[in-house]
């Protein structure tokens, strides 16, 4: 399966869900340093921008109209250029921007999960940010497609646990959020994912089911 280009300047079902999750936490994430991977056009970061973290917006180096996009997307929000800034990472490469940045406290990943080839490659770039903090957590909205798809034998292989939020508890569970009419008719889930050896400090307002 290979994605056009412009799939990434389109809003999709998962991130409405994702930008809700970012408001209802957004106590917790003033002052705490937030990564969006495989942005796109960013919705979740730049909702995470507005409560006071400091955002980075990350797409892949291979797709530069991206990350073009989501620079015209932080102009039209008005957002303060001192606390986002734009970097390219590329699922699964150890570049020099991945390498050099900072400890996050929170990734965020809106339908990262959509073609099965790159499902291992997200978790490597993960589980390496998250040995950086280890009492980070990743929030990840993917939208259902095939119950065969699954990542549950990746989250053993590289020491995850995951839980899995209910919609209904950040009132994310209707077909229209924020004024939006995604996600729709489309099933989408919200996880947060760990380290399995390190229970993180990060509290969410919400209860969550777990999953491993």
């Amino acid at each position: 399966m290979v994605l056009h280009p412009c799939y990434g300047l389109y809003v999709w079902p998962s991130a409405p869900v994702l930008a809700q999750y970012v408001w209802y936490n957004r106590e917790m994430l003033t002052g705490k340093v937030v990564l969006e991977v495989g942005a796109g056009v960013a919705l979740p970061g730049i909702v995470a921008a507005k409560v006071g973290a400091e955002v980075f917006l990350s797409d892949t180096e291979f797709l530069p109209q991206c990350l073009e996009h989501v620079s015209e997307n932080i102009s039209l929000n008005n957002l303060d250029s001192s606390k986002i800034t734009i970097i390219a990472i590329t699922w699964g490469f150890f570049s020099s921007q991945l390498l050099s940045l900072k400890p996050v406290d929170v990734i965020l990943g809106s339908d990262c999960f959509y073609d099965t080839k790159d499902f291992e490659d997200i978790l490597v770039t993960v589980v390496f940010l998250l040995k950086q903090n280890p009492i980070a957590q990743f929030w990840c909205a993917y939208q259902e497609r095939s119950s065969d798809w699954t990542i549950e034998h990746l989250l053993t292989k590289w020491s995850l646990s995951c839980e899995e939020v209910p919609l209904a508890n950040f009132d994310a569970d209707s077909a229209e959020i924020g004024g939006s009419t995604m996600p729709g008719c489309h099933t989408v889930h919200l996880l947060v994912i760990k380290l399995k050896e390190f229970p993180s400090v990060l509290t969410t307002c919400v209860k969550c089911t777990e999953m491993t």
